[in-house]
């Protein structure tokens, strides 16, 4: 059965008009059983990596595992490592598709997977600015499994600082000049013990 078939609740957006930018945060994208169905589909489905990465001189797995799907020839780059699409699943495709109906007229053309094991995994402060991404690109993110906290802040003014509870389910999309003015991260939280996936779905424009 079509998870998205089914009766939908009324969904609820908040929105957060900041300076340079806009965010939407919609808790209730995907109800619970939706939210659980499509975690293990992914977490089982989907060809899950670890990636390495260098500083200075010396290579360390990233603290994730990643994936990286979407159009074919739609490659990729960020923080040195290189990506190139794997074919859409038929599950990506259908939260792709509802996520696009709901912030019409947007067309995703790849997504970025990310497997949080528990709360040791993290992401570091980051912009999601490659040039692949062109001026001000909107990305859609949609949380399943553990809630993780997600920080915001403005470059130039560290008052400019937000935190969301991204629970399973929860969709937040980043809009307008944000990825150029503001940073963001997923922390340590060391009493988080379960594992999050979460699906970046972004627009390539400049292909390389």
């Amino acid at each position: 059965m079509d998870l998205f078939s089914q009766e939908e609740q009324e969904k609820v957006i908040e929105v957060f008009t900041v300076l340079d930018g806009e965010i939407l945060f919609i808790r209730n994208f995907l109800s619970l059983a939706k939210s659980k169905k499509y975690y293990d589909l992914l977490l089982q489905d989907i060809n899950w990596k670890q990636e390495q990465i260098s500083f200075y001189g010396k290579t360390y797995p990233v603290p994730r595992k990643t994936a990286w799907y979407g159009n074919e020839g739609l490659n990729y780059s960020y923080s040195g490592i290189k990506c190139f699409p794997e074919t859409w699943t038929a599950d990506l495709l259908k939260i792709k598709t509802a996520i696009e109906k709901f912030i019409s007229p947007e067309i995703f053309t790849s997504v970025l997977l990310n497997l949080y094991n528990n709360g040791n995994d993290k992401m570091g402060w980051h912009a999601d600015d490659e040039k692949e991404l062109g001026l001000n690109p909107i990305i859609a993110s949609l949380s399943l499994g553990e809630t993780r906290r997600f920080d915001i802040k403005h470059k130039k003014n560290p008052d400019l600082y937000y935190k969301f509870e991204l629970t399973s389910g929860s969709l937040l999309i980043m809009r307008g000049a944000l990825q150029h003015h503001w940073v963001h991260q997923i922390p340590v939280q060391k009493k988080v013990k379960n594992p999050r996936i979460n699906l970046t779905f972004r627009i390539i424009k400049n292909n390389t």
